[in-house]
């Protein structure tokens, strides 16, 4: 959030909503995930109906435990997909119905994600949560002048 904020990039945020598509035993649901490019689409829709709508453009999931977990998003087209396994944070991107690991996000190509995410989790340990985050905001000012 901080990121798009900072950016000036307008989303909308459906948290940890749970998706699942019409063909699909189970669903899936990540810790946070955002309509970007499909924001204005989403823009005061209180709920996600797969049928209708586009997946999100980003999700994000903090400890995936399995290769089921990558299956379900792949086959609901998340384009997206940031996952922050043994303190590293990995970027996918679907091409052709498998995720790739990126080192850069399409969405925030500018900016070095893992590592600005690496610095602030550890900043968080040593500091506190409050004081990382500012300090997180000023770095990105700083990257992004």
């Amino acid at each position: 959030k901080i990121l798009l904020d900072q950016l000036e990039i307008d989303c909308e945020c459906f948290g940890s909503t749970t998706f699942k598509g019409e063909n699909m035993d189970s669903g899936i649901e990540p810790d946070q995930c955002f309509y970007i490019q499909n924001h204005a689409r989403m823009r005061g829709k209180r709920r996600v109906d797969l049928t209708l709508d586009q997946p999100p453009d980003l999700a994000i999931e903090v400890d995936v435990t399995s290769k089921t977990q990558l299956d379900v998003y792949a086959n609901l087209g998340v384009p997206e997909l940031w996952r922050y396994e043994k303190n590293q944070l990995r970027i996918d991107l679907l091409q052709g119905g498998e995720y790739r690991q990126v080192t850069t996000s399409p969405t925030f190509p500018r900016l070095p994600i893992p590592d600005l995410v690496a610095d602030v989790l550890a900043q968080s340990r040593e500091t506190g949560r409050s004081p990382a985050l500012r300090a997180f905001r000023q770095r990105l000012k700083q990257l992004l002048k």
